[in-house]
């Protein structure tokens, strides 16, 4: 059954990589010269941005719920994302990363690290969905990961409650 499950998340995640792919261009660039005159604009990469968001959350749910048992010592799903954040980063120039908000920081590399990434997390630990900004040709967006009851027994192992709690996913697209 473990081998099962996880050539079912090595499917999933490829499945997403492939989707991830499409959404982050719009056409096949072969060198760093067609990479750069296929920049969107910003409001093409608020949609693209957009677009991985929800690809990103809904595949971290259903991959966590489906097909992740924490007595099988599988690494967790959030972590298996790293392939695909970097292949994003090396074949898009996309940069993606986890973001601690409300919950507890799984990775201190997870921690607002700019000042653009502290701005966010006040913004969504104070209720916003999402938070944007563009700078030095650099399209910014985090939106929320939400931490339900099953994320807090890790995010938030102290809790009183099982009130949700909130996580960020940074995406960052360079544009026009």
């Amino acid at each position: 059954m473990t081998r099962l499950r996880c050539l079912l998340v090595g499917s999933a995640l490829a499945s997403v990589c492939c989707v991830l792919s499409i959404a982050a261009r719009a056409t096949s660039p072969e060198s760093a010269s067609a990479i750069a005159a296929a920049k969107p604009s910003v409001d093409e990469a608020r949609g693209r941005a957009k677009l991985l968001q929800e690809s990103i959350t809904s595949t971290l749910k259903v991959v966590h719920h489906e097909y992740y048992r924490e007595d099988e010592k599988l690494p967790i799903p959030a972590r298996t994302f790293r392939k695909v954040f970097q292949d994003l980063a090396e074949k898009q120039h996309v940069e993606v990363r986890w973001l601690a908000i409300t919950g507890a920081a799984m990775n201190v590399n997870h921690n607002p690290k700019t000042s653009f990434e502290k701005a966010a997390a006040e913004a969504i630990g104070g209720g916003a969905d999402e938070y944007e900004a563009t700078e030095d040709g650099i399209y910014r967006r985090v939106g929320v990961i939400p931490l339900t009851s099953e994320c807090l027994k890790c995010h938030a192992p102290n809790r009183t409650d099982v009130k949700t709690r909130k996580a960020g996913l940074v995406i960052a697209i360079p544009i026009k």
